[in-house]
């Protein structure tokens, strides 16, 4: 935790209304300042934030802010660095207040929101991007403390991945060898496309028709360029897919099921 008036201040005054800005940046009293705690902070309902080359989508922060002298206003954003001084990511550039609602049951207790536009195109312009983030929540009492605490809560971006398949010969009589060809991609930030994931296990499975259930046959991995191919024997019509669980960096993909009739 980090008591920093000045800065708060600085990044800060385009955002906040009048009402909740001190009329001058006063050294904050450390001790009352120290006693804003932050909670339960949540981004994006607690999922991963996978974007492709050109995702555009919203992004929601929650959290609890808790001062003994009451909340007079909060905020929160999402940093990537070594240190919010080194950041190489910041979101949003300039952070505005969250929406806060004082508990009826305790006054020194609000529960806050914001929401964040983020485009893959213009907020993550390189693949280092990927992995985790942190969360960086700041409070105002009503006594114009300030508060901000660098880790009050963590997030993770992914790069979108998309994975194909295809099984053949289609008809086959049974018995005979299937040959499933497929390739797995994901989004490179960096120059705005798709391009191939190599090195990386990728499971094949199949799916008996009139069932709903698919099961493991095995595990292959993608060769250059994010290339799959593999053979199994034809037992009965069904259908095959390969499926990537992801990675630290990467989204999950499943391809679509490719029919296949046994004869």
């Amino acid at each position: 935790m980090r008591t920093s008036p000045v800065v708060a201040v600085t990044c800060l005054v385009a955002a906040f209304p009048a009402s909740v800005l001190p009329a001058t940046a006063r050294a904050a009293d450390t001790a009352a300042a120290d006693d804003t705690t932050f909670s339960n902070v949540v981004v994006n309902g607690g999922k991963d934030i996978v974007l492709g080359p050109t995702t555009g989508k919203t992004v929601t922060i929650t959290w609890t802010a808790r001062d003994p002298e009451g909340v007079a206003a909060s905020w929160a954003y999402l940093w990537h660095g070594p240190n919010t001084d080194d950041a190489d990511g910041r979101l949003p550039l300039y952070p505005p207040a969250g929406t806060c609602v004082v508990s009826p049951a305790d006054p020194t207790t609000s529960t806050c929101k914001v929401s964040i536009a983020v485009s893959a195109a213009r907020d993550v312009d390189h693949n280092g991007l990927a992995g985790a983030w942190k969360v960086l929540a700041g409070a105002q009492d009503t006594h114009d403390n300030w508060t901000e605490t660098d880790v009050a809560g963590t997030a993770s971006f992914k790069r979108y991945a998309r994975v194909t398949v295809n099984a053949s010969p289609e008809p086959v009589k049974k018995g005979r060898t299937i040959t499933v060809t497929g390739k797995l991609t994901r989004a490179n930030w960096e120059i705005g496309t798709y391009t191939g994931y190599q090195g990386r296990p990728v499971q094949l499975q199949f799916r008996k028709k009139g069932s709903s259930v698919y099961t493991a046959l095995k595990n292959v991995t993608t060769g250059v360029g994010g290339t799959l191919k593999t053979t199994t024997k034809a037992k009965t019509d069904g259908y095959y897919r390969f499926v990537f669980t992801g990675t630290p960096t990467t989204g999950p993909s499943t391809a679509t099921g490719d029919f296949v009739d046994v004869r």
